[in-house]
């Protein structure tokens, strides 16, 4: 693999960048801070500004490592933060792992498809990556349907755990270079 890094990448309507600090209240106000949209994350809803400031002060440290994946998603029209998106270090089963969330105001509108096929993309054309894997808490299907228009194939049923060790029954999804479709 050749790992590249957070690099800006573009999609029709959206571009994903690095996070920064200045990004705190917004993406505190769009989405970390929400409990309705972090309800099938790994983590909780953060409880105030501080949290989310303390998160992005975290990534910009490894924001320099080649093999450091973590994009906010920006509307092309007028740059408003939607959410994020992420690739994840592989686990215990050596796959990387997207992850994705947007801002209630932006659910339904086919944006965290654009961005994970752009990421998919990103990938397995200029990473050469081989697979990636995903997973949705089963009780989320609007994750799922996600997953599927960007080319995963569903694999299994399983438990994936939240950061706090609380287990989550999930659908299991695998993407591979040759099932790409762009």
């Amino acid at each position: 693999m050749c790992h590249r890094g957070t690099v800006r990448l573009e999609t029709p309507r959206l571009f994903l960048r690095p996070l920064g600090l200045d990004d705190c209240h917004a993406m505190f106000e769009t989405w970390a801070g929400d409990p309705q949209v972090t309800r099938w994350l790994r983590w909780q809803a953060h409880r105030d500004w501080t949290v989310t400031a303390e998160i992005l002060y975290l990534w910009q440290q490894q924001a320099g490592e080649p093999a450091f994946y973590n994009w906010g998603i920006c509307r092309r029209q007028d740059g408003a933060l939607l959410g994020s998106i992420s690739l994840a270090p592989p686990g215990e089963d050596g796959m990387w792992m997207p992850g994705y969330c947007l801002g209630r105001a932006f659910w339904g509108q086919g944006y965290a498809c654009e961005a994970l096929r752009e990421v998919c993309r990103f990938w397995f054309e200029e990473v050469q990556g081989d697979s990636l894997c995903a997973c949705h808490a089963v009780e989320n299907p609007a994750s799922g349907r996600v997953l599927e228009k960007a080319g995963f194939r569903f694999l299994r049923t399983g438990v994936h755990r939240k950061f706090d060790g609380t287990p989550v029954d999930c659908r299991f999804y695998r993407l591979n270079r040759e099932d790409l479709t762009l």
